[in-house]
């Protein structure tokens, strides 16, 4: 098997808009993580996207309802609310940091996992991330079975706008677009895409850091978090040729300004807390 050390994971490219195309299966995103889980027997591994090894964290994974001796498959690791069916970022990213047996034993009945499949990179010691993704799908369906929790990742042939319209509908993160005839490489490829559904908001910028690029935001008059994304060279600095005029004080690590220039942001959603997740800035608002 190829898991002496955690295999690469496969990675998305950003694409701005849904689309149609028969040469592709649309899916869901899901909004968890990434894992990778290989079984030999009765053993069972698990592994980030970024190769660190999180077997402990996931115990309600470690017996998959697979019909193969051995396996290793991808997908993304999250945590559905019962109440509302819906995907709870902040959940996963919780049972991800317990690290004590006992909190990850009290996690497991609080916060149960799901996790869902999309893809299979090996079967009973046959590598099989050279075959196209169909393929790789059919041998997929025939070994693994679903339960509580394990869910195989439904896909869309060729339609991607009627998806993603669904996905807006019912606030879900955005979906990704995977080539048919694509092979598995264990690096960031154009054969697989992602769209992600946006929220917009307007923020006032209440200041911005010394020590590295980026705007304090402010929203209904409190700080929600810092825009360093996307900021075209020409917009830092026609900002900063306006604040030197609007300084309002400093600290340790930020300058301060009058909140009075408003920039439009786009970001996956918004914590719990209230701050941004992900802010991207989009454009100045006159």
């Amino acid at each position: 098997m190829i898991t002496a050390t955690a295999p690469q994971a496969m990675l998305l490219m950003k694409r701005e808009e849904a689309f149609d195309d028969q040469r592709y299966v649309f899916e869901p995103k899901i909004d968890g993580h990434r894992l990778l889980l290989a079984k030999e027997g009765d053993s069972i591994k698990l592994w980030t996207r970024h190769m660190n090894e999180v077997t402990r964290q996931y115990p309600e994974l470690h017996a998959p309802p697979l019909n193969c001796s051995s396996a290793i498959l991808d997908g993304e690791v999250a945590y559905v609310d019962p109440a509302t069916g819906m995907i709870d970022f902040e959940a996963i990213m919780e049972r991800f940091k317990m690290a004590k047996p006992d909190k990850i034993r009290e996690g497991m009945k609080r916060l149960p996992v799901q996790y869902f499949v999309f893809d299979v990179l090996e079967v009973d010691g046959r590598d099989v991330r050279r075959l196209p993704l169909v393929e790789r799908m059919a041998i997929l369906d025939s070994i693994m079975s679903e339960n509580n929790h394990f869910r195989r990742l439904m896909q869309i042939d060729g339609k991607g706008k009627d998806l993603f319209q669904i996905i807006q509908q019912q606030q879900l993160e955005g979906i990704v677009a995977k080539r048919k005839d694509s092979i598995y490489v264990g690096r960031r490829s154009d054969r697989w895409l992602k769209m992600i559904n946006y929220t917009y908001a307007d923020v006032k910028i209440g200041g911005y850091r010394k020590e590295q690029f980026g705007w304090l935001a402010q929203h209904e008059g409190r700080n929600v978090g810092v825009i360093e994304l996307a900021v075209p060279a020409d917009h830092r600095k026609a900002f900063y040729r306006i604040a030197q005029d609007i300084v309002t004080g400093e600290d340790k690590n930020f300058v301060y300004v009058k909140p009075v220039i408003t920039a439009r942001i786009r970001m996956r959603n918004w914590y719990k807390s209230g701050m941004m997740r992900s802010p991207e800035f989009v454009q100045f608002v006159m």
